[in-house]
């Protein structure tokens, strides 16, 4: 759908909540849902058209959580409900309309102080979901199912010998099948109720203090997940000082530090030894999950966006983010026992 019609049919969806003559503007720059500025006189809210990979019923989700967050006092997005009282329209598309809250984000960590305050932010919002009576619905399956995911990288390197990348990734595959199947496995946990996406563009900062975090954005993905896969996810994105695609990363292990002294904090208690060894183990997994991930989409080249400015096919910005995960998880393997320090865990 090109940009006008979006705003078009964005317009149009204002109707369910009473603000056809609100002023309407690109907001962000996410990859997965339009965002859109809304402004009616004091009103000030956030528009989204939802990606079609989420069920509608997400907003089940949301809902029972943002409630939660306030319940125990976090700042929080929360949802507008329709004219009708309905959590989302689907009106030429999936629409969903969030109070706005002001503040900023970031694509990289700009200080010790902003990640302390990030992760303490984190570790509250863990607490507060503990035991949320919900059933959570309409979640997307097999996100972190890596024996899957390394399956799939198998059958794509069967069923594409004829791509032009080939040579080039069937020799990483190999290697990331060999790692995957001596890699320590993740211990047995119950699942911790979670964001699911912990990017650090997925936590709002402050405008007057950027180093104070506010709240989480993006709770799509909100629900059960493994410790491992939740804080993977976040020092993935948080600690590598490298972009995604970058050959060689450059791991900061004082930014896992700061926010992980930050999360415990933020959690009210001290982790016990399966979860310390969960968040030791969780990034090593998750970069080889995405490495596994991005070199199966630069043979089949189906999945993940990229860029075209860049790069001259799908594929070779795929083999690029590949090597770049699978050089992050050698990073992180060969500082193992400098996060043990870090993290607590006992060899």
């Amino acid at each position: 759908m090109s940009d006008v019609d979006a705003l078009a049919s964005a317009r149009a969806a204002l109707r369910a909540w009473s603000l056809e003559g609100a002023t309407l503007a690109p907001l962000g720059n996410g990859l997965i849902n339009r965002t859109y500025l809304i402004c009616a006189g004091e009103v000030r809210a956030v528009l989204q058209r939802v990606n079609a990979i989420f069920d509608p019923r997400i907003h089940e989700n949301i809902a029972a959580v943002t409630s939660r967050l306030r319940e125990r006092g976090l700042p929080t997005l929360s949802l507008v409900p329709t004219s009708d009282g309905r959590l989302w329209v689907e009106d030429g598309g999936v629409f969903r309309l969030y109070r706005h809250v002001d503040g900023a984000t970031f694509e990289v960590i700009r200080s010790m102080a902003q990640a302390r305050s990030a992760g303490e932010h984190v570790g509250a919002f863990h607490a507060a979901l503990a035991e949320l009576p919900h059933r959570f619905v309409g979640m997307r399956l097999g996100v972190h199912d890596t024996p899957r995911h390394l399956e799939l990288l198998r059958r794509a390197v069967l069923e594409h010998r004829g791509h032009h990348l080939y040579s080039e990734v069937a020799p990483l595959a190999e290697e990331l099948l060999s790692v995957a199947d001596a890699l320590d496995p993740l211990p047995s946990l119950a699942p911790i109720l979670g964001h699911g996406d912990l990017k650090l563009s997925n936590v709002l900062f402050s405008n007057e203090r950027p180093d104070d975090a506010l709240c989480l954005v993006d709770l799509d993905t909100v629900g059960p997940i493994h410790l491992g896969h939740e804080l993977g996810d976040l020092w993935r994105s948080w600690c590598n000082r490298a972009t995604e695609d970058a050959p060689h990363a450059v791991l900061d292990l004082a930014v896992m530090g700061a926010s992980f002294s930050g999360y415990v904090d933020g959690l009210g208690r001290a982790p016990t030894p399966t979860e310390r060894l969960s968040a030791l183990l969780g990034p090593e997994w998750i970069a080889l999950e995405l490495a596994a991930r991005f070199a199966a989409d630069a043979l089949v080249e189906s999945y993940f966006g990229w860029n075209p400015a860049r790069y001259a096919t799908r594929g070779e910005h795929n083999l690029a983010r590949a090597r770049g995960q699978w050089a992050l998880h050698g990073a992180l393997g060969g500082c193992r026992r400098a996060r043990e320090e870090l993290l607590g865990v006992k060899s």
